[in-house]
């Protein structure tokens, strides 16, 4: 019987020991509590004796010894009497037939109750899915507390009403990271010069944009819940706070109330390295977990990349998508939605990358016999990162282009995931166009020493790219233009140490204005062809191609850090036309990283950079959705805190558009053990419901 009922349950007999001692553990709490104050009296009689002459030293030393050994470690609860053998084998049943009672009930629960448990669910498991049901938010440590859809509930008739925390949420939680707020560069963007915004519109400043001086106050005025955690920080009670600590605090300013307002789906990016290099799901339970939570909140899906480099690894057309069947099935499971990302670059050696994830080892092994088939730049830096746009129409890939190989992997991933598509799982594909998946040049790689705020360089320097160059020239009827400036400095220069990107430098000459024509048109070239590839291979599903914020030297009239990068986007000229109409032809997304604290932050630090990542966010916004072309968004650097939050929602539902545009939807960057932190992930939830036009309580920052 012990057999069929230890079959059942699934345990061993290691696993029922264990557990019978934990009850015969708890049975004898009462003798380890008198032991524990036997214990405690012999104790407190060696410190007496400690107090006797030194004369005796050597045998209190040698009785303190004997006392510790016979009550063994302070609070360990003394010498526990050993049982008799009948009595630990009543334990054992008593605890086998309590497990077989919660596989039933685990059983009944999976059968009758749609409850989503694994099989070696245990009762925390079950615990937490009745709590998740009855809308309380548990994370993967196991703390529990209230959604803030839950409301207030009343405790037992009492006064006292338990609301949600984040009710009375502590709008900035750590002075020296999440108060830091918006530059002063944050207005310069509205009043800088309307000739070089390019009559974009710009939305009326946010009454929470404080100054940094202003948001770097602390605020230690609060009710509530928040006093008792303040009161812990600061090691008293609120009254102990000087008058003139109080007389310093900057008044509380009321946030804009977003209730109302149009629902912008949210996505959560899932880690890059959620899938290994041989195709395996890591950690499919944690990842489950974290996944319930964030279904508990309301975000509507994730997003994922499907890299290159892991499903066609090892031989051509060879495609291994295990590890993201097991993925997809999860997700869809909990009834969230997947924006995938077709990752044709590698990852690593960028910032926020912390996994590295190659190209396909057979196109390695091409690029050692034939290096071209990478970005170059002047000196002759290969970048691996992605295949060079000059081999798109070239066969050097075991007998396939590039644009070939690209669509073989999108025709067969619609194959393989069919029933994805189908039952509207899968909400978007976003298609990788260059380095980390966006359509430009690799033109800033850190690996070649470049850093903030420099200007890049030109990567055209690979045989296939020289070669359509020396077309376009002899085309132009000046075979003489087929090569790149020679004074446009490297990747940190600025721009007026540079002839060619100075004010009044080539870049605005006759050669230059060629050069940087045919070098932006061969960014919008190599767009349009993968599109309209993924439109064919995804037809009927949104798919979306994503464009970074090169922000840094806006204010020049060159805008050189754009000009590297393959945006034609000097003062006299709108850069970005061409890139969202092709967008527009081919019915797809702009996914856009908005512009946030972090960078406004970063462009008070480097002042001289004369950077404007809101007039380019702008600018780049109403390009598109001056053609109807829809715009998405996502955050490029990790954000807990509030006024974060508000910027984000801010360019999402821009207060004053006459139009009333918005994103169609927001992927935040990145799940994580920062993001599943309580504070952290209690105002996550409060920007999701904003985000959703949904009500909160707490309008204040």
């Amino acid at each position: 019987m012990a057999t069929d009922m230890q079959r059942l349950i699934g345990t061993s007999e290691e696993d029922d020991e264990e557990e019978m001692d934990m009850d015969v553990k708890e049975e004898d709490d009462d003798e380890e509590e008198n032991g524990e104050k036997h214990g405690q009296r012999q104790v407190m009689v060696g410190v007496d004796v400690c107090t006797a002459p030194s004369s005796s030293n050597n045998n209190q030393f040698q009785h303190q010894q004997e006392i510790q050994e016979q009550v063994g470690t302070p609070g360990g609860g003394g010498v526990r009497r050993s049982r008799p053998l009948e009595e630990k084998e009543r334990t054992k049943l008593r605890e086998r037939h309590r497990r077989a009672i919660t596989a039933r009930i685990l059983a009944g629960l999976r059968r009758h109750g749609n409850y989503n448990l694994r099989v070696r669910a245990d009762i925390n498991d079950v615990i937490a899915a009745l709590a998740r049901e009855a809308g309380w938010v548990v994370l993967p440590d196991g703390t529990t507390f209230p959604s803030r859809s839950q409301g207030s509930r009343t405790a037992g008739g009492a006064s006292s009403m338990v609301t949600s925390s984040s009710s009375h949420m502590v709008s900035q939680q750590t002075p020296s990271t999440s108060l830091r707020g918006v530059s002063s560069g944050y207005r310069s963007s509205v009043e800088y010069n309307t000739c070089q915004m390019k009559g974009v519109f710009m939305p009326t400043p946010s009454p929470y944009d404080l100054s940094p001086i202003a948001q770097s106050q602390p605020s230690l005025v609060e009710d509530g819940r928040e006093q008792t955690e303040i009161q812990s920080h600061i090691g008293g009670p609120v009254d102990a706070v000087s008058d003139k600590q109080i007389a310093d605090v900057p008044p509380k300013l009321p946030e804009r109330d977003f209730s109302g307002t149009p629902y912008v789906p949210v996505y959560v990016m899932l880690p890059l390295g959620v899938i290994n290099l041989k195709c395996e799901l890591i950690d499919p339970d944690g990842l489950l977990k974290q996944l319930r939570v964030l279904k508990s909140i309301n975000v509507d899906g994730v997003m994922v990349d499907c890299w290159w480099g892991i499903v066609e690894a090892h031989t051509p057309q060879d495609y291994n998508w295990n590890g993201y069947k097991k993925l997809f099935q999860m997700v869809s499971e909990l009834k969230l939605k997947l924006q995938v990302v077709m990752s044709f670059h590698e990852c690593g050696g960028n910032v926020g990358d912390d996994v590295c994830i190659p190209l396909p080892h057979w196109v390695a092994e091409i690029g050692r016999i034939n290096p071209h088939i990478f970005f170059t730049d002047r000196e002759g830096r290969r970048n691996p990162e992605c295949l060079s746009w000059g081999i798109d129409k070239e066969r050097v890939l075991r007998g396939r282009t590039a644009l070939e190989v690209y669509f073989d992997y999108m025709r067969s991933f619609r194959v393989e995931f069919d029933e994805f598509f189908q039952n509207g799982v899968i909400s978007m594909v976003v298609v990788g166009l260059g380095p980390c998946g966006e359509l430009r040049y690799p033109s800033c790689p850190v690996k070649h020493g470049w850093r903030y705020p420099g200007i890049g360089e030109f990567q055209c320097y690979d045989q296939y790219l020289l070669k359509n160059l020396r077309k376009a020239s002899e085309a132009r009827g000046h075979s003489f233009w087929a090569r790149g400036p020679d004074n446009a400095g490297s990747y940190n220069s600025r721009p007026h140490e540079t002839g060619f990107f100075c004010d009044g430098g080539d870049y605005n000459g006759y050669y230059g204005r060629f050069f940087l024509n045919w070098y932006s048109q061969v960014l919008v070239d190599h767009g349009d062809r993968v599109l309209s590839l993924a439109k064919l291979a995804f037809e009927g599903t949104c798919i979306g191609a994503k464009l970074s914020g090169f922000h840094w030297w806006y204010k020049t009239a060159s805008h050189a850090a754009e000009l590297t990068a393959g945006f034609y986007n000097p003062c006299n000229r709108d850069g970005y036309a061409a890139i969202v109409a092709t967008l527009k032809k081919n019915g797809a997304v702009l996914n856009f990283a908005s512009a946030e604290l972090h960078t406004l932050e970063r462009q008070e630090e480097f002042s001289e950079a004369l950077a404007d990542p809101d007039g380019l966010m702008w600018q780049v916004m109403n390009a598109a959705w001056d053609v109807c072309t829809p715009v998405a968004s996502e955050n490029t650097l990790p954000c807990h805190d509030r006024v974060g939050y508000n910027k984000i929602l801010d360019n999402a539902k821009p207060l004053s558009d006459p139009d009333g545009r918005h994103f169609l939807s927001f992927t935040y960057l990145r799940l994580g053990l920062g993001l599943m932190e309580r504070e952290n992930f209690m105002e996550f939830e409060r920007f999701v419901k904003r985000m959703h036009g949904e009500a909160v309580l707490d309008l204040q920052v």
